[in-house]
């Protein structure tokens, strides 16, 4: 039986891309596709200007539906690696949000587990984010429908 190697932190730190591609890779010969996504703030959302980005979450609870998201991803397809990795806290325009990775021996199990994670991610996983405007002005994000369309498409 396959074992998936699965790790989740949610945290204000920042994370170094090729650290989390380094450990999808490092020591698995297993596997000949890895693919990732690195999700960044923009600086522009909807028409507005946006100056910073706020993302509170539910201790907890949020690493435990991303493990569950994870898991998720590796009963459907045959990834051996699986990495979720989500900033929270005060964030600007082009800061780092969130890497997803996973590795998989075949390349279409890898590019659907990680888009299957980034799209249920975005509806599932409890974040809430508020952006500030150059005026110094917030507001409170609601879910897009266009995330809640992708998040659909894999249930």
């Amino acid at each position: 039986m396959r074992t998936t190697a699965i790790e989740v932190r949610v945290g204000s730190d920042d994370f170094d891309v090729q650290a989390e591609y380094d450990a999808l890779c490092s020591h698995n010969t297993d596997d000949g596709a890895v693919v990732f996504f690195v999700g960044r703030v923009r600086d522009l959302n909807e028409g507005e200007a946006v100056h910073g980005l706020h993302l509170e979450h539910y201790p907890g609870m949020t690493e435990s539906v991303l493990q569950h998201l994870a898991e998720q991803a590796a009963g459907r397809w045959p990834l051996n690696r699986v990495r979720v990795v989500h900033r929270v806290g005060d964030l600007h325009p082009a800061d780092q949000i969130v890497f997803v990775g996973v590795s998989s021996p075949h390349r279409q199990a890898a590019f659907d587990g990680a888009a299957f994670l980034m799209d249920v991610l975005k509806t599932e996983a409890p974040f809430w984010k508020k952006e500030t405007g150059p005026d110094g002005t917030s507001r409170w994000l609601d879910a897009r429908q266009s995330d809640t369309t992708l998040a659909e498409r894999w249930r």
